[in-house]
């Protein structure tokens, strides 16, 4: 048994460790969004490609797709080379293409309150943003628990204080008890009021979307949105081949707001798509890009991204597998597709089926963050924090996750190839049969020439022994909660404040509370 001295000690050491932690966390030096000065991983020949879209257009032209319970959406394709039957609407080869090539801005800025926190989607940028959608959360001391407006909270706190995330997200969480046809008032505020990072709106009705649309007039002036992307939202497409009134009554509110549409073909292959790799990437492309087409002929040069979302499954047991090697080769490939039509890309990021964060939850979550990196995805979605295949939030996951993010922001800075990057000073300096661990070279870069993630541990044996023997997970425990000790929130207008307060409680007084 440890004496009390030792005791002491230990806990000394542990409230040192929090206290850097908390430190670490208050520091916000990397920039805003990425810019990648690495090459793209072109998995495919472009005859290989030119098969891809040639089944897509198959797909399009004999097969369609159907717009469910929204004879609007409808009525838009009314006055195009479409054939519609009923809901189902046919597309010519081309059709799509042509819309896509003369309207969609390859590159554009999502604007955050803060200036200097908002960030390029396209091109050879790239944005890391929290997980989406749980209605769980864990940690090491409450376990498996329903999510509340606190842990909603709280995720927005600690994507504002994680230097590598660049996005505040969406509905990071579902607080549970607050009613449905409520709740999305309170998540967009959070984020407009506890982080100064671009945001997601509600999308789960088109009166909810509106409301989000509302409150960015609020936040940012009605003139202001107009012109500008201030907010993005996930269109989810129910594949296979189907847009519900749901996603696309809410993509019509915002492309016509001229708000970033994510347009999401969500394919579980073997469930919502075939099993093979190829035709879930034709059918892949064929959705997205009657989603995308949408958006601009709604409001051409609407801001929008091309989504994907493709799992493989366990045909045993039905149930969504992630970090395999079949997704990871579709990102390869959607990474070139979204590149040849000019459309910013959305891939998945640190996945994983596990419950915890153990090391099947690190493999999955690196082998799903790994492809969508090198894929050239430009809106990495679900990068900190996922458990459970969505189902669940965690909080030692999400700080894990944010230091993974650090890894790969330095991995996409590639090498370089400067002066100070061949270092000829420092030979002149050492000469041969000596070391560089002293010299001028060195002591110049020392903070910078190698990453050094704060939950790593590298420490001697003897030195961990000392400290508690601390894992990742009792270390990670540790820094989120020192980060929102530490959290100080950003600075916010009064007075718009006070409107949106105003805004919210009008309108949940104008409906009874929904719970479905």
């Amino acid at each position: 048994m440890a004496s009390e001295t030792e005791g002491a000690s230990r806990r000394g050491r542990g409230g040192r460790t929090a206290k850097r932690a908390q430190r670490d966390a208050s520091r916000s030096v990397a920039p805003a969004y990425l810019t990648r000065r690495i090459g793209y991983v072109d998995l495919l020949r472009e005859e290989e490609l030119d098969k891809i879209v040639h089944h897509s257009d198959r797909i399009l032209a004999e097969i369609g797709i159907e717009f469910r319970g929204d004879p609007e959406a409808l009525a838009i394709w009314q006055g195009t080379a479409a054939e519609i039957d009923g809901e189902r609407v046919r597309f010519p080869k081309g059709m799509l293409d042509e819309i896509i090539a003369n309207n969609v801005k390859p590159v554009f800025t999502q604007h955050a309150r803060n200036p200097a926190r908002s960030v390029q989607i396209g091109g050879d940028h790239t944005v890391f943003v929290p997980a989406y959608g749980p209605p769980f959360v864990r940690d090491l001391e409450g376990g498996r628990r329903y999510a509340s407006l606190k842990d909603f909270e709280n995720f927005v706190k600690l994507a504002y204080m994680s230097p590598h995330l660049h996005h505040s997200g969406g509905t990071i969480c579902e607080p549970v008890e607050i009613p449905v046809n409520k709740r999305h008032l309170d998540m967009v505020y959070a984020h407009m009021r506890w982080s100064d990072k671009p945001f997601m709106g509600s999308v789960t009705a088109p009166e909810r979307a509106t409301d989000t649309v509302e409150m960015c007039k609020v936040l940012f002036g009605a003139d202001f949105v107009d012109q500008n992307c201030v907010v993005s939202n996930l269109i989810n497409i129910n594949s296979p081949l189907v847009f519900d009134n749901v996603m696309s009554s809410a993509l019509r509110v915002y492309a016509a707001a001229n708000q970033c549409c994510i347009v999401t073909p969500f394919i579980l292959g073997g469930a919502m798509g075939p099993v093979t790799i190829a035709a879930a990437l034709a059918q892949a492309h064929a959705e997205a890009r009657v989603g995308i087409a949408l958006t601009q002929l709604i409001r051409p040069g609407a801001p929008v991204i091309y989504g994907n979302f493709f799992s493989s499954l366990s045909l045993k047991t039905g149930a969504p597998t992630f970090g395999m090697p079949e997704p990871a080769l579709s990102y390869l490939a959607i990474g070139q597709l979204a590149r040849r039509i000019g459309v910013p890309l959305r891939c998945g990021g640190s996945l994983t089926a596990s419950k915890i964060a153990d090391f099947q939850a690190a493999q999955e979550s690196v082998d799903s963050l790994v492809p969508a990196v090198q894929s050239g995805a430009n809106f990495i979605l679900h990068a900190a924090g996922w458990l459970e295949g969505g189902l669940v939030m965690g909080y030692e996951k999400f700080v894990l996750d944010a230091d993974r993010l650090g890894m790969m922001a330095r991995y996409l800075k590639g090498i370089d190839l400067d002066d100070n990057g061949f270092g000829m000073d420092a030979f002149a300096e050492v000469g041969p049969g000596s070391h560089f661990l002293g010299c001028a070279h060195t002591m110049a870069n020392f903070e910078t020439a190698y990453i050094n993630p704060p939950l790593t541990d590298s420490e001697s044996f003897e030195q961990w022994h000392d400290g508690g023997e601390k894992d990742a997970n009792m270390r990670a425990h540790e820094r989120w909660k020192a980060m929102l000790e530490s959290y100080v929130p950003p600075e916010i207008d009064p007075d718009r404040d006070a409107a949106l307060q105003e805004f919210i409680s009008k309108r949940k007084e104008s409906m009874p509370d929904a719970w479905h």
